[in-house]
């Protein structure tokens, strides 16, 4: 049985910066990704300008130029290009994981996920590929590289899986002259409703509660402010989606408890996104409050021993801490701590 000294899943920018590291420190390793290459990045609408400034998405040193202050998306999918390639990161794309758990031992011993784990215990990796095989990889030591941007968030409402209900946002030429609800009051539902507004899009924003968050970068503010003050982008705030129709939605006032009834062509449910928590608690990880995952803050190691978490995989419901900014730097301390623990390393 052929065993790796570490898998990781998720080939997003925590997830590279772990790869180099370990490839550096000559530790084998495998990727596993189920989509594409930052498959978050890769997702995100194809207009999308970053917060931050290129050298803080930089991994493994690789310089990221880009003529701009703030880089756009195609940029950054062109950079991990570049990282993967320079580096010759392994990745197995198209690899969905379907479960982590800890087998016996070469001791002989059985570990149960969620234990403290003996010297030796070692982690089987079931995964499906894209084309429908499944396999299992085992490995000393596995990273959750997930994210936050592979589940949506749900509002569990009547309609929620009509085939006119998006949680993503892409191009706006679709719509053209028609009746979209957008729900949410963050940068995805503002930047979508500016996008399809001037790609002639009939929009109506619905938000839960009585102002657009706080977090909208501050050059998108100004720009929704005053569209929605001039009525080019209808609003509803203290709002909240009870039902959506094949042609219509229905809203409540979380105030005076009216409820209307708004046309919709397109619905998009842009109220954030998660970690895949059910496979974490799966794999034995203990969920707490908000749903933030157990791990140690100094290694990232959670309550399984040898099962690390890096990114915004360490987020839970608020995903405000963790950025690529800084989740680059996980995978670093992560793989410095399993080398510590190998022989010879």
């Amino acid at each position: 049985m052929s065993v790796r000294d570490l898998i990781i899943v998720g080939a997003g920018p925590s997830g590279l910066s772990a790869a180099i590291a370990a490839k550096r420190l000559g530790l084998d390793y495998q990727v596993l990704e189920q989509g594409t290459l930052v498959n978050s990045i890769y997702n995100f609408p194809p207009q999308m300008v970053f917060f931050t400034t290129p050298e803080l998405l930089e991994i493994g040193g690789l310089p990221f130029v880009s003529p701009y202050d703030k880089p756009t998306r195609t940029e950054a999918l062109r950079y991990y290009r570049k990282v993967v390639d320079t580096f010759d990161v392994q990745i197995a794309f198209g690899e969905t994981v379907l479960s982590v758990t800890q087998e016996i031992d070469e001791a002989g011993e059985t570990e149960s996920a969620g234990t403290a784990g003996a010297e030796g215990a070692l982690f089987a990796v079931e995964t499906r590929s894209a084309r429908g095989v499944r396999r299992i990889r085992h490995a000393r030591s596995v990273i959750f590289a997930t994210g936050y941007y592979g589940a949506p968030n749900m509002l569990n409402v009547p309609g929620e899986d009509l085939p006119h209900v998006r949680h993503y946002y892409g191009e706006p030429h679709p719509y053209y002259r028609r009746r979209v609800v957008i729900v949410g009051g963050g940068n995805s539902a503002a930047e979508s409703a500016l996008e399809l507004f001037r790609a002639g899009a009939h929009v109506t924003l619905v938000h839960r509660h009585p102002e657009l968050k706080k977090t909208i970068k501050y050059w998108l503010r100004p720009d929704i402010e005053n569209r929605i003050k001039e009525g080019s982008v209808a609003a509803r705030f203290s709002t909240c989606l009870t039902e959506i129709r094949p042609t219509s939605v229905s809203v409540k006032s979380l105030g005076s408890g009216e409820e209307e009834e708004l046309p919709a062509d397109a619905v998009f449910l842009l109220v954030g996104y998660h970690s895949d928590w059910d496979l974490m608690e799966r794999a034995g990880i203990v969920l707490g409050e908000k749903r933030v995952p157990t791990y140690d803050p100094e290694t990232f190691e959670t309550n399984v021993p040898g099962l690390f978490l890096a990114g915004g995989a360490i987020c839970g419901r608020d995903t405000s801490n963790a950025f690529i900014e800084n989740g680059r730097f996980h995978g670093e301390k992560i793989v410095a701590t399993i080398a510590g623990r190998l022989p010879g390393l």
